[in-house]
């Protein structure tokens, strides 16, 4: 299918000022669209002017939440060419979110065909300094008028761009994160291992209550047993006990994220011991008290790598690697960060370059 291009003149299209940028509340001057029925198929994919929707107040999404979404980034690197990362394995996962939310699968061609367009439409709000980037946001939502526990019969597919800053506030110094046994995230044949906008509503009650409490993220422990960790509100979590780089293995409650997956490759690239298992809240206090706890870092498509310099369980602070960031988490940060810029060896080949 080919894209539709509506357009703002160019005196409407000029970029904000990249050092006052705040994550996710800038919005770039065009927005892509396409549609979906039952007996047309996805159809008349186009970029236009962003603006707001217009959606039947018994919309499916509005009342049963059907909808599901990722995020990538553009860069630019040094070289002035704009690169994406591993976008192909974030459209797997946009189509495995699909398959488990009931939505119809889409094109992974004509879904990177319309990320490069609006990208390259919009190249001028990218920003161009290190630790910047354009974020990316597919998103797709059932929007047929509906009361009714159903699948939809017609879906928008999307996308937004963000020109964004570095994630959280704390930049890529530690953050401090609070084990929450009140609250349970997912279950295994849940949806947690998808990306379904339901997951986030249903962690925000947690968030703000340790954010209230001076926490900047929530560490989610199984649905179960409420004793292994799973991940971190936004981003999954590795811990380094003595010489050995560890995550939560994917038991079907936990996002298999592409930056986790990617610290992963890069290690055993490296020869560093990686392992996925089953990792006990209390083997991480036990691991910090006794020292073998060396550091811990969370990883996301948003935040990259994100040290660990405090944890908080059963109202008791845990202070990790003396709050400082620790070597590999640094090690892993660079290296990610130097193949979605174009400065380091990308041995493989999970950057794209656009132009």
């Amino acid at each position: 299918m080919e894209i539709e291009l509506n357009l703002l003149p160019e005196e409407k299209r000029k970029a904000p000022d990249f050092d006052k940028l705040v994550f996710g509340k800038i919005f770039t001057p065009h927005m892509f669209i396409m549609e979906y029925s039952g007996k047309k198929g996805w159809h008349s994919p186009r970029i236009v002017p962003f603006s707001n929707i217009e959606l039947h107040p018994a919309a499916i999404v509005l009342h049963y939440s059907q909808t599901i979404f990722e995020g990538m980034k553009a860069y630019y690197g040094a070289d002035g060419k704009i690169r994406l990362f591993r976008p192909f394995d974030h459209i797997q996962r946009l189509n495995r979110s699909a398959r488990r939310m009931c939505i119809p699968e889409l094109d992974p061609e004509m879904v990177f065909k319309a990320i490069k367009t609006l990208v390259l439409t919009e190249k001028e709000w990218i920003p161009r300094k290190k630790g910047s980037a354009l974020y990316i946001r597919p998103f797709v939502f059932a929007t047929e008028g509906s009361l009714g526990v159903h699948p939809s019969d017609e879906y928008y597919f999307m996308i937004i761009l963000c020109p964004v800053g570095a994630y959280y506030a704390e930049g890529f110094n530690p953050i401090k994160i609070y084990v929450t046994t009140e609250f349970v995230r997912s279950f295994p044949g849940g949806t947690g291992d998808i990306k379904a906008g339901g997951n986030y509503a249903a962690s925000l009650k947690a968030q703000e209550l340790a954010q209230a409490k001076g926490y900047t993220q929530i560490l989610w422990l199984d649905g179960k047993e409420k004793k292994y960790v799973e991940e971190v509100g936004t981003m999954n979590i590795f811990f380094v006990f003595d010489d050995e780089l560890t995550t939560p293995a994917l038991t079907g409650s936990i996002l298999p994220g592409i930056t986790r997956d990617s610290v992963l490759k890069l290690a055993k690239h490296l020869g560093i011991k990686a392992t996925e298992r089953r990792i006990s809240i209390d083997e991480v206090i036990e691991g910090i008290k006794s020292g073998r706890l060396k550091e811990c870092f969370g990883t996301g498509t948003a935040a990259v790598i994100s040290p660990v310099g405090e944890i908080c369980y059963q109202e008791e602070k845990y202070i990790i690697n003396n709050g400082e960031t620790g070597p590999l988490a640094r090690k892993f940060f660079d290296l990610i960060t130097g193949i979605q810029y174009g400065e380091k060896e990308d041995p493989f080949g999970w950057a794209v370059v656009l132009e």
